[in-house]
């Protein structure tokens, strides 16, 4: 069985996805230490990704 591995990967807006490890991450993205099968991504993603707002939106309403 030869399953894709992938990387957890977050934007600067703190936008969270997967890329595939063959492939090299795209500008904009870097990786934040966690590796699996695309389940094992999704599921770390779902634990960590509490508040879907972009950075940007979150920090205009806290200051506002």
């Amino acid at each position: 069985m030869n399953e894709t591995r992938y990387l957890v990967v977050v934007n600067h807006e703190e936008q969270y996805s997967i890329w595939e490890t063959t492939r090299p991450i795209p500008a904009g993205w870097r990786a934040i230490g966690f590796a699996g099968t695309e389940d094992e991504c999704l599921d770390h993603i779902d634990s960590i990704w509490t508040d879907m707002r972009p950075l940007s939106v979150r920090e205009r309403m806290e200051s506002a």
